[in-house]
């Protein structure tokens, strides 16, 4: 066994997709000196995406001064591809690290990531790869849309300025003349629609600061207005998978910008071509902070064990923990999951021995997969 493909998201909080394969990958080498590795760090569209893209890829960063979520600006990064495409976060502009201790989801607006798209299309680029999550937002991507043009009237016509707080008066959608000749794929973590129990609203925005008055509220205009987008696009966005993600962003590249909503890890793998590389390879390490139920639903464990699957690739997850549901993951293709965390402990230590609690965890199942008889 000497071929390895390192396919790992990150660890929130403790460590980055690249550190984790770095850290596999210098274990793998000690037990088997000549192994041929490949890393790919992962990320399923929310933080680290821009970060995995370049990694693989290569590229260049790009720094643009844009508007920050509850006003004044922000400086947000993106990158340039070899390709000439884009790959961005929408959580650079509008996430929830630049309004921290200030939340407010009802003011929060997504108009930054409008502006960033804006400034890649100035660039030439005629592709964008946007990843949706760790968003502050709750507005349906109109402060989005209206930096690219759109307009969204009251029912006097008079301009609503396009923040979460004003979704349950809009009543017309005004297109822009043009849009950007752009094409923008969505990276998109979870597959949640636009409202209802399991959408943008009831599921997301207590994290970004509403309480269950401000969520009724949020949600009544998340209500409203897909009502509007729908007579405007002729598409229904209240059961659209993905249409909840980034607080309704994925209904506005779907139905504003004609953008496609598809799984982030699928599009990363798709980018460095898992599929070619998976038949050169004997065994697969997959991974993240927690594997539980929702690694089966769009998560990067379970996005690579179904491609393993069909190859007939052995697929071994080694995560942090491991939560109720994990065993979802067996029927999806992954052979074992194993844990990093030794016994009861505390997020301050975790934080403190990741690396080596991960170096210990690859050593042990190097140890099982190199059994001599």
């Amino acid at each position: 066994m000497k071929n390895f493909i390192l396919v790992s998201d990150s660890f929130k909080g403790t460590l980055e997709a690249a550190q984790v394969c770095q850290i596999q990958e210098a274990v793998i080498r000690r037990h088997i000196p000549d192994a041929q590795i490949r890393s790919i760090p992962m990320a399923d569209g929310g933080e680290g995406m821009v970060a995995s893209y370049l990694y693989i890829m290569g590229g260049q960063q790009k720094t643009v001064t844009v508007t920050a979520p509850l006003g004044g600006t922000t400086n947000a990064v993106y990158g340039i591809l070899p390709d000439g495409s884009a790959v961005m976060e929408m959580a650079a502009a509008a996430g929830l690290p630049l309004v921290s201790g200030r939340e407010n989801p009802l003011e929060a607006t997504t108009k930054g990531v409008g502006e960033l798209i804006l400034n890649a299309a100035a660039s030439g680029v005629k592709k964008i790869l946007l990843g949706l999550g760790g968003s502050c937002t709750n507005d349906c991507g109109i402060g989005m849309a209206a930096a690219l043009g759109y307009r969204f009237l009251d029912a006097c016509g008079n301009d609503v300025a396009p923040l979460a707080k004003n979704l349950s008066i809009i009543e017309e959608i005004v297109p822009p003349l043009a849009l950007p000749d752009i094409t923008v794929q969505a990276a998109c973590d979870v597959d949640n629609p636009l409202t209802g129990p399991q959408g943008a609203t009831y599921t997301f925005a207590a994290q970004k600061g509403a309480d269950k008055a401000m969520q009724a509220q949020l949600e009544a205009g998340m209500v409203h207005f897909e009502k509007v987008l729908r007579r405007f696009s002729g598409v229904s966005a209240a059961e659209m998978p993905g249409a909840g993600a980034a607080g309704g962003m994925g209904a506005a590249v779907a139905l504003l910008l004609n953008g496609k909503l598809l799984p982030g890890a699928d599009l990363l793998l798709d980018s460095v071509g898992f599929n070619q590389l998976l038949q050169n390879t004997d065994i697969v390490f997959t991974g993240e902070g927690r594997i539980d139920w929702q690694s089966a639903h769009g998560k990067v464990p379970g996005s690579v064990a179904k491609r393993c699957k069909q190859d007939g690739v052995p697929c071994v997850a080694l995560c942090g923990s491991i939560g109720k549901g994990a065993e979802e993951l067996y029927n999806q293709g992954i052979t074992a999951i194993f844990s990093a965390v030794k016994g009861i402990t505390t997020f301050e230590e975790i934080m403190r021995t990741s690396g080596e609690d991960m170096a210990f965890l690859t050593d042990s199942v190097l140890r099982l997969l190199t059994i001599r008889k």
